[in-house]
This record gives structure tokens, sequence and C-alpha cells, in this order.
């Protein structure tokens, strides 16, 4: 929710970074350092390159990698302050199972190079930034075995989106919209997955790319899950659980609009 909400935005512009598409793709590969723009296409993947050198490696004339890795963790704080979050009761139970989780994948990094550098960062004390913290390992865990998932299949970063955007129908605008990509390199793209059977007519799986696509989410959760082994049953389906209200929360708050 970061990456919508407002606070995120006044914060980027107050170190120079006016640009919304330009403060998230600083934002996120912070960590990192002043990588160049080769890094973010690799480690983002499904991102146009143009799209990505509009504002990297540039960005890291106006502003420092840590500001931005400071400013993005006060901004998640702040709105889910906003919006009551460090009222909820179940706050301290959540931050304790997500963050057991998410210290046990940091003793895994090999091969996961954009957690493996918000693994480096400090953990916050605030309950709050701390439960942001901790989805946000998980998150980029799970991404970095993701990407490892679609390479290994040969996937480009655009047939990755056009699969992606074929079985979820309603992120389509978003995804057009954020990416970079040309109408023309959509379309060779969905040509592309129309020449391996992936994709049937429009934005459409076939029952073999429905299999396939499957299959990929499938191997990404099984990478994923040296993180949640800490956990017995019980804990996983209770974070499981709490993570839901959680989510249900964020959107209902409006903190996630992705419309």
């Amino acid at each position: 929710m970061v990456y919508f909400v407002p606070e995120a935005v006044e914060r980027y512009r107050a170190l120079g970074v006016a640009d919304p598409q330009v403060g998230y793709f600083a934002s996120r590969v912070a960590a990192m350092g002043a990588v160049p723009a080769e890094v973010v296409i690799a480690t983002f993947f499904n991102f146009c390159p143009d799209l990505v050198r509009r504002g990297i490696p540039g960005v890291w004339e106006v502003v420092a990698p840590g500001e931005l890795v400071e400013a993005r963790l006060e901004a998640a704080g702040a709105a889910l302050r906003r919006v009551g979050f460090h009222e909820f009761p179940e706050l301290a139970e959540t931050v304790r199972l997500a963050s057991r989780a998410a210290e046990e994948a940091c003793a895994h990094v090999r091969g996961r190079a954009l957690f493996g550098a918000h693994a480096a960062l400090p953990w916050p004390e605030d309950p709050l930034s701390r439960l942001w913290h901790a989805q946000t390992l998980l998150r980029e865990y799970r991404g970095d075995g993701h990407i490892a998932v679609l390479v290994s299949e040969g996937l480009s970063g655009l047939e990755a989106l056009i699969l992606y955007a074929a079985s979820t129908p309603k992120m389509v605008p978003l995804l057009k919209g954020t990416r970079g990509w040309s109408d023309e390199d959509w379309a060779a793209g969905e040509e592309d997955l129309r020449a391996k059977g992936l994709l049937g007519e429009g934005l459409t799986l076939t029952e073999r790319g429905q299999v396939f696509r499957q299959g990929i989410e499938d191997r990404t959760d099984v990478l994923a899950f040296p993180a949640y082994a800490v956990l017995d049953d019980e804990e996983c389906e209770r974070l499981a659980e709490l993570a839901r209200v959680f989510g249900r929360a964020v959107v209902g708050a409006g903190l996630l609009n992705i419309g």
C-alpha cells in the first residue's frame, strides 16, 4: 500500500522526487544503494526498460538511497496510523508471527538479491513499522523466488505480465498504465504467448495457459516455504487469518487504490 498512499508521495516530493513512478522505483530499490537502471530492470522484471531509465540512475543525483529508505518507512507507518491500525487488538500477535517468519527468511538470502538488500536493513521498534517491514521482507522474498521461476520457464517480463493480466482482468488498466509498455509491445507479447499455446482469443488463458500459470504459482509457493517453516501449522493458519483481517482493512480504508 505504500506505493499508493499520499504520505509517500509527499515525503518523496520533499526530497526532490516529484514523479511518483520514479519514487516507486527508487524507494523500493534504495535498500540496494545507488544502483544503475539495469539492476532495477533485472529485479523488478516486468517493467519496460525505457520507463526505468527515465528515472534511474538520475534520481541518485537528487536524493541519497538512505533518505528514501527512511522516507518510505515513515510514510508506511504514518499511513497505517492515520486509519487507526495502531489500535487493532490483533496488532501485537500479528507482529510477532510475521516477524518470526521474516526473520527466518533472512537466514535464506542466497539467490534473492532484492530481498537480501531489505534483509540487511535494521528492524524498526514501532509495532506498525515493524509489521510493515516484516511483510515487505516476506513480499520481496516471495517475489525474488517468483522471478526465478519465470526466468526458468523462459518467459520475458512482458510475457509474465500479460499472463498475470489474463488471469486477473480487473488489474489490466493498472498494469498497462504503470508498466510502460507500448500498445505495439503488448500486442506482440500477446502474439508470442498465442504461439506458445498459452493465450487464446483476446486476453484469455487457454487451458494449457491456466495449468502453466498455476504451476508457476505453485513452484513460487514452494520456494517461499523456508520462511514459514519456523511456524507450526496452527501458527501459519493464524498468521493467514490475521493477514486477511489487515488486508481487508487496508482495502477498506482506501490505502490500496488500484482502480
